[in-house]
């Protein structure tokens, strides 16, 4: 049986790659006639940039930049060849993510993407010619102004005056936007960026509203945030003429959706469908038996681009059992049957706590992984033997 494995990541215990491996694993146990593929997914939060540059043999380069709470930190991006074309890849996690957020620190009207525009200038001193950003698993809520501050945009208040914009909570102080410094380089590389489609800047459903909380803001901060992206929202639309208020992809990583295709004029894209023109899934998944896909929780959110949703929607293209595997399984997770998935199932054997589910993930997941394989292998065999039955009686 041939069995493609295409998982993501289980955040805060596994990598993609460390996921798939385990898969494999549990496969294996139960024979090593099957033929099984892994091919390690990232949706643009943590891992995407090893994960890619490890599939496309690049380099991972290390860097000190400007972590969210405005101390230096060490992080990194990649360089890869992509069609002759030399290509920097960026993980806005590996420069702002919530993992650089202490919790004592956890102020979305504080934290600051200006990390993010330091790497994108130290990609550019790579001589890069494109440059992908994935954005996930963010710890800003910045609109995106800290990146455009690293790169020379500058803020104006109604004096005239510059200002420095040190988080979500001061884009009300903007009155004026000056582009006349930014680095000239950035308008000859493209730049894509992979963002969760459905999060917009502004509205009910706003990123203020939706994640600002997860980032620790209080009623009082999501509602200054929420005023505050609506002002940016204004300052774009005067300087672009385009309206990101509610734009697809706008609200990603804390509005740095907008602020990349606003200040920078970056192209925004579904997160899944840019990452497979890097990561290319579809012949593997068509060549298949079966597929196997994880992620860390099963929920309704699953169906919104997440990785299980979007490989099992490929899957049905060619009429490809899906299953997923995933640390737990959350409120409305049966809505993922109607995305693809034909099984899933937990990977957690008992009771435990959230520490010991993630030190013994990678066992637990090899085990769920040979048991859920015996029973296909039980299911094959009463099949087989009821055709052989049926033959028998027809003859």
């Amino acid at each position: 049986m041939k069995i493609v494995v295409i998982p993501s990541g289980f955040k805060e215990s596994l990598s993609s790659e460390e996921v798939g491996r385990a898969i494999e694993k549990g496969i294996n146990k139960v024979s090593d006639a099957h033929e099984v593929k892994v091919i390690p997914m990232a949706d643009g939060g943590e891992g995407f940039v090893k994960t890619i540059v490890k599939l496309k043999k690049g380099e991972l380069i290390k860097t000190r930049v400007t972590g969210p709470v405005g101390e230096e930190i060490d992080s990194f991006f990649g360089m890869v060849n992509e069609g002759g074309v030399k290509t920097a890849i960026v993980e806005m996690a590996a420069v702002a993510g919530l993992s650089h957020v202490p919790h004592d620190k956890r102020n979305p009207l504080k934290t600051t993407t200006y990390g993010v525009g330091e790497t994108i200038i130290e990609a550019l001193n790579h001589k890069a010619e494109r440059i992908l950003i994935g954005c996930g698993d963010s710890g800003t809520s910045d609109g995106g102004v800290g990146m455009a501050q690293a790169v020379g945009v500058k803020f104006l208040n109604k004096n005239k005056k510059q200002v420095f914009i040190t988080g979500g909570g001061d884009i009300n102080k903007i009155d004026a936007v000056d582009m006349s410094n930014i680095d000239d380089r950035i308008h000859n590389v493209k730049i894509d960026v992979a963002v969760n489609w459905k999060n917009v800047l502004c509205g009910e459903n706003g990123v203020a509203n939706v994640f600002g909380p997860q980032k620790g803001a209080s009623k009082k901060d999501v509602k200054r945030l929420s005023e505050n992206f609506d002002h940016l929202a204004k300052l774009l639309k005067d300087l672009t003429d385009k309206d990101f208020s509610l734009a697809n992809g706008s609200g990603a990583s804390g509005g740095l959706g907008a602020g990349l295709a606003g200040f920078l004029g970056a192209e925004l894209y579904p997160r899944f469908d840019i990452i497979r023109q890097y990561i290319k899934i579809s012949d593997a998944i068509k060549n298949s038996d079966i597929v196997m896909t994880a992620e860390g929780c099963i929920d309704f959110q699953t169906p919104n681009d997440k990785i299980p949703s979007e490989v099992a929607r490929i899957a049905k293209l060619y009429d490809k059992p899906v299953i997923a595997f995933a640390g737990t399984i959350g409120k409305k997770a049966s809505m993922n049957y109607n995305s693809g998935i034909d099984a899933y199932a937990s990977i957690i054997p008992k009771p435990a706590t959230l520490e010991k589910s993630m030190t013994d993930a990678a066992k637990w997941l090899e085990k769920c992984t040979e048991n859920t394989l015996r029973k296909i292998d039980i299911g094959m065999g009463i099949a087989e033997k009821i055709t052989d039955e049926k033959a028998h009686t027809v003859l």
